[in-house]
């Protein structure tokens, strides 16, 4: 025994090991998550608040109302989070982004009376009252027509929100333009006619031309070029018949685009309208 005394003694080291857990463990994965959902949310709310109407963005507040309201709002908690919608018309002006329809700022609402002042109602009887003028010198409602009785069946008048429309249309056997759509006689006389009897008011006037639609079988579809020439033609005809040229406010084609007759072949679809448009 004494001979292994002088032996030095085995120690044996054990070392633990212990596993890294990654980068500082996995607790940036959890919070990596919940930014994802975060940003999912956001983006959801986002498309909501554009593809919904403000009804239905009420009902979702609503869904989401406390059983014991803190507010009065629909939500529980106070500002544009608390159940209202961000464009709600009474939210708007509140929150200073702007103003709406229902609650105009000043400025904005001083500009838009302006430029859309509507006209009262004696303006409006007045200018009623200017075309029914118009319209009884041309039928002769009120005495001695200023047109002949063949001429007066091609003349339609009406009313509508842009103004007094005459309507001047074509039969099969008296027609407004000829082959090389220059002016007849018929035409030339209704144009007399009408500029005489444009002199009772002082309103703008437009001249529209329409055409009766061409056979397919043609190469080339004439509608456009004609109808340009017979409101070309029929502006010069007032014109030069002594109207006022400044009065002629515009000159439409419309080709064969907007027929009056179900036969859109049909010759009832070549005319002119002339619109005494309303003052604004």
């Amino acid at each position: 025994m004494s001979g292994d005394s002088g032996v030095a003694p085995i120690i044996i080291k054990r070392k633990k090991v212990v596993a890294g857990d990654g980068h500082h463990g996995g607790a940036w994965k959890v919070a990596y998550a919940d930014f994802v959902t975060a940003m999912m949310a956001f983006f959801l709310l986002m498309w909501l608040l554009n593809a919904t109407t403000e009804k239905q963005r009420k009902g979702i507040a609503d869904y989401f109302t406390p059983t014991i309201a803190m507010t009065r709002v629909s939500g529980g908690g106070d500002g544009p989070l608390g159940g209202e919608s961000v464009f709600a018309e009474n939210t708007l002006p509140r929150m200073g982004t702007g103003s709406t329809s229902l609650n105009p700022q000043n400025t904005n609402l001083n500009t838009e009376v302006a430029q859309y002042k509507q006209p009262t109602d004696e303006e409006d009887n007045a200018e009623m009252e200017s075309f029914e003028k118009v319209e009884d010198a041309l039928m002769g409602r009120g005495g001695e027509s200023m047109v002949a009785d063949e001429a007066l069946e091609h003349i339609v008048t009406r009313v509508t929100d842009e103004g007094l429309v005459v309507e001047l249309f074509e039969t099969r056997e008296a027609r407004l333009f000829d082959d090389d759509n220059m002016p007849t006689p018929l035409l030339r006389e209704l144009a007399r006619v009408l500029i005489s009897a444009s002199v009772v008011v002082t309103n703008p006037i437009a001249v529209e031309a329409h055409t009766a639609a061409y056979p397919l079988v043609l190469a080339r579809d004439p509608s456009w070029d004609v109808s340009n020439e017979r409101a070309t033609a029929f502006r010069h005809l007032l014109t030069d018949g002594g109207m006022n040229a400044k009065r002629v406010q515009r000159v439409t084609a419309h080709a064969d685009r907007e027929p009056a007759h179900d036969n859109v072949m049909d010759v009832r679809n070549n005319r002119l309208e002339i619109v005494f448009l309303r003052n604004l």
